[in-house]
């Protein structure tokens, strides 16, 4: 840990953040919200920040981020333009190494995993005798071991995991169950800092989507992988038919899942449901507030059980209950405080929660309670500038 800087030093000039990520806008995924969040904080206090990222899938749009500089790099992506696998993140880690010693030293590096790329970060900031803050959205050793991964690959991955948060200066962790397995595994100074919806683009009035089928519809939006299980929706849809003939599912987004949620599809009454692609926030947006609710879900027993999906916050953001299949923090929220239905990954369970949000009556007084709910619990705004205040804090350790 370097020595801590003299007042005069400290205050001559910006503090100086570089952000180390596989993933940044414009892929629609958990970690390139959270970190537009950070970025937004990090310029709202005073720092300048450089993001070292990957180049986004082909037609993806980029975004401008105001006072944030992105630089990206080719990468190995899959036929469907993910970026997975331990090859594809080497294809970023080990160039990421001749970047990060490339740029002008920073004050603090943050990281996202994968751990090899959090180990890349622990080296080049060890050398240049810099604080780094390790982002935990989740404990990739543990994932590994729940799918079965062999015991050399998981103790590997574990080893990795647990030098990258050992080293860290400071650790920020999206759950109070993440953040209990982090130190366990040698993190310190762990803060959480739970997820958020951005509540200027997803609000309950504003556009509707051009569309002109009047039939009421259940949205997904997001990635769709493996872990997070949307297809048992589509399991569901045929239940569901058969008390609301008029029913359709929409989904927005990508991921390895989407050509097995095509395949399902396929099987399925012609237009009962529409696969979009990628769409932009604002896009997003107008599919959300016209939904009768919003399509969530993770698959349990495959190491992502603690997770927090921060599409839901989005739904909610934009006044529209949310039908949770899974396991996870999420569901005491939603039953605590009327966000949905929370009920297992199963597509009788789910069939049931989807009948009873096509059917339900929904007026403007719910829609403006959910979106309370996340402006005063799940904002990304203040979640951005409570993990700022994380990383700046480093710098002053």
């Amino acid at each position: 840990m370097p020595a801590a800087r003299r007042p005069s030093e400290s205050h001559a000039r910006r503090p100086r953040v570089t952000v180390a990520s596989r993933i940044w806008d414009p892929e629609p995924a958990a970690a390139s919200f959270r970190l537009a969040a950070l970025a937004r904080g990090l310029r709202d206090a005073g720092a300048a920040t450089r993001v070292l990222t990957a180049q986004p899938p082909a037609g993806a749009t980029i975004a401008d981020h105001a006072g944030t500089r992105v630089s990206r790099a080719p990468v190995l992506r899959d036929a469907d333009g993910y970026l997975r696998g331990y090859v594809p993140y080497l294809s970023f880690d080990v160039p990421l190494a001749a970047r990060l010693l490339a740029d002008p030293v920073p004050d603090v590096y943050v990281v996202e995993p994968p751990p090899t790329t959090g180990l890349v970060v622990r080296a080049v900031a060890t050398l240049r005798r810099r604080p780094y803050v390790a982002y935990v959205p989740d404990i990739w050793s543990d994932a590994a071991t729940s799918t079965g991964a062999p015991r050399a690959i998981v103790e590997v991955l574990r080893r990795s995991e647990s030098a990258v948060l050992a080293g860290a200066a400071a650790t920020i962790a999206v759950s109070d169950d993440v953040a209990a397995r982090a130190e366990e595994l040698g993190a310190r100074g762990v803060v959480v800092v739970r997820g958020g919806a951005d509540t200027e683009t997803f609000t309950p009035t504003g556009p509707m989507p051009d569309d002109d089928d009047p039939r009421p519809y259940l949205l997904y939006a997001g990635t769709a992988s493996e872990w997070q299980g949307a297809d048992v929706f589509l399991r569901a849809l045929p239940q569901v038919l058969e008390q609301v003939p008029d029913a359709r599912v929409v989904l927005i987004g990508q991921g390895s899942a989407w050509p097995e949620l095509e395949r399902l599809a396929a099987r399925l009454p012609r237009g009962t449901v529409e696969l979009r692609g990628l769409v932009g926030q604002a896009e997003a947006a107008r599919w959300q507030r016209g939904a009768q609710a919003a399509l969530v879900s993770i698959r349990p027993g495959i190491g992502y059980d603690l997770a927090y999906p921060t599409k839901a916050y989005a739904a909610w953001a934009s006044g529209v209950p949310v039908i949770y299949a899974g396991p996870g923090p999420a569901r005491a929220d939603i039953a605590e405080s009327r966000l949905g239905w929370a009920v297992e990954h199963d597509a009788d369970d789910v069939a049931r929660a989807m009948v009873a949000a096509l059917t339900g009556e929904r007026g403007p007084r719910d829609a403006e309670r959910l979106a309370a709910w996340v402006a005063e619990n799940a904002s990304s705004a203040a979640a951005g500038r409570a993990a700022a205040e994380v990383v700046l804090g480093a710098i002053r350790a």
